[in-house]
């Protein structure tokens, strides 16, 4: 309830500042943010980030003390309530994770400058921001068969897996060596002999040229055709690449998938669900900040993107398709 003021009294504490009392640094649809207020977080900001220069650090208080206000308000209008119990029950746990010992509690409240009900406070408020967004997504996760169907025709590439083939490789730099080396082996060198006097790849050399599980489309072009056209247990080579050359023999093959409908359907509806969620919650937070803004004026001195009298909030990037 606002108390009614006689005009004499008015006129004293009101300032030549759009209507924010003189004693007051903003106001939210009507409501005062005392002066009071903000130097007691300044304080606390100051002594948590002793780095941020004092522009800074207004300009982050403001924004709290502004969006205290605003998820109060919205949670009055959405008739989103937070009980004590609950706020006990969130502090409670949060302060035991962060302080096993009641001593360290103590001793950061006190260097802080906070008090425990300034705690409590934005454990309530979290809570009710966390309620806020449950309720704007509410009822988005509900995918339709048919979006699942559509999604999955759209996409079917996604959930496959294309053929892969474990290879044992020589990899030279000249042509030479390797026709060497593919003269070495089909008389029955061993690949870790061969691999050892003439490949270049310190990676599969350590492992005798195995090169395991390589996906179709991943290898250099000349080398993938060869690959992936040669049969199993055949040696093949000399390939050239834009590494050097390739010696290879195909040690193993995994046939390529494709899920179904049915196997794909969990992963598609938690992607259809994310998007719809988002979704709903970005227009929330777009309309959400229009308005409370338009509820917020400032005095001079504290104007801040979040005031409907500052500076024009800068747009957020949109992401490229």
């Amino acid at each position: 309830m606002k108390q009614l003021l006689p005009l004499a009294a008015a006129g004293l504490v009101l300032a030549a500042c759009g209507g924010v009392p003189g004693n007051s640094v903003a106001t939210v649809d009507g409501d005062p943010i005392k002066k009071t207020d903000y130097e007691h977080w300044m304080t606390v900001v100051q002594k948590l980030s002793p780095d941020l220069k004092r522009e800074q650090a207004r300009d982050q208080v403001i924004n709290l003390l502004v969006s205290y206000r605003w998820i109060d308000g919205e949670a009055e209008r959405m008739g989103v309530k937070v009980s004590d119990a609950e706020v006990t029950k969130s502090f409670t746990e949060q302060k035991r994770q962060s302080f096993p010992k009641h001593a360290d509690y103590l001793k950061f409240i006190r260097e802080s400058k906070q008090t425990e009900a300034d705690i409590r406070q934005r454990v309530r408020l979290d809570l009710l921001a966390n309620k806020l967004q449950q309720q704007v997504v509410k009822g988005k996760e509900k995918v339709s068969d048919q979006a699942i169907a559509d999604f999955y025709a759209a996409n079917k590439s996604r959930f496959a897996q294309p053929e892969k083939r474990d290879l044992r490789v020589v990899l030279t730099q000249k042509k030479a060596a390797a026709e060497r080396a593919h003269t070495a082996l089909e008389r029955g060198d061993s690949w870790t002999a061969v691999t050892k006097r003439y490949s270049i790849d310190d990676t599969s050399k350590a492992s005798g040229g195995k090169l395991p599980a390589q996906a179709k489309g991943t290898l250099d072009t000349d080398l993938d055709k060869a690959v992936f056209a040669a049969r199993k247990g055949e040696l093949v080579g000399p390939v050239k690449t834009q590494y050097g050359y390739y010696v290879f023999t195909v040690t193993g093959v995994v046939a390529p998938t494709q899920q179904t409908l049915a196997e794909a359907r969990p992963a598609i509806q938690q992607t259809l669900a994310g998007e719809r969620q988002q979704k709903a919650l970005s227009t929330f937070m777009a309309d959400f900040t229009k308005r409370w803004r338009e509820k917020t004026q400032c005095a001079d001195g504290y104007k801040t993107a979040d005031c409907e009298n500052g500076p024009e909030p800068t747009p957020s990037p949109t992401p490229t398709p």
